[in-house]
């Protein structure tokens, strides 16, 4: 499976994340299949700024890694994302998480995301939507949100899912 975190600090966030997922779900090579409920984190990293929401999506695409990264930073261009400073505000980001079972380590890209095991944020909706699939080292995210200790995760808006 594969795995896309977005999160969003700037203007209208809720939108900035259903209009990314809109604009990947129209993308001809690409297919969402489930998306988290969004979930709202204090900053890491670079404090003085607002507050983020997160969601975790799964996708499936014939579209090799770097070309899925290509059409993620293409998205958030077209939405307005600009590139200033390191964990600043932005718009939207849009992560490539994990890639199937895929491990590599480029100028470009890391897989699985070098910061996965380290992030709440991100493994509190992976879990939601992937409890039992291992994402990184053969651990499930529930197994790494164990030893994951960097914030608190709050539910903002919950997806709902027919059978649950």
């Amino acid at each position: 499976m594969i795995f896309l975190g977005l999160g969003s600090n700037l203007g209208d966030r809720e939108n900035n994340i259903a209009s990314a997922l809109s604009s990947l779900s129209i993308h001809p090579q690409i297919q969402l299949c489930q998306t988290s409920s969004l979930y709202q984190t204090a900053p890491v990293g670079y404090l003085d700024q607002p507050d983020f929401l997160n969601a975790v999506v799964s996708l499936t695409t014939k579209l090799l890694p770097l070309a899925l990264l290509d059409v993620c930073q293409a998205v958030e261009q077209q939405l307005g994302r600009v590139r200033t400073e390191k964990w600043g505000p932005r718009t939207i980001d849009i992560d490539l998480l994990v890639y199937h079972d895929l491990v590599c380590h480029s100028d470009r890209l890391t897989l699985p995301h070098p910061r996965l095991k380290e992030r709440c944020f991100v493994l509190v909706p992976l879990e939601e939507i992937a409890s039992d699939t291992p994402v990184a080292d053969g651990m499930t995210a529930g197994e790494l949100l164990a030893g994951c200790l960097d914030q608190q995760v709050n539910i903002y808006k919950q997806v709902t899912r027919e059978g649950k």
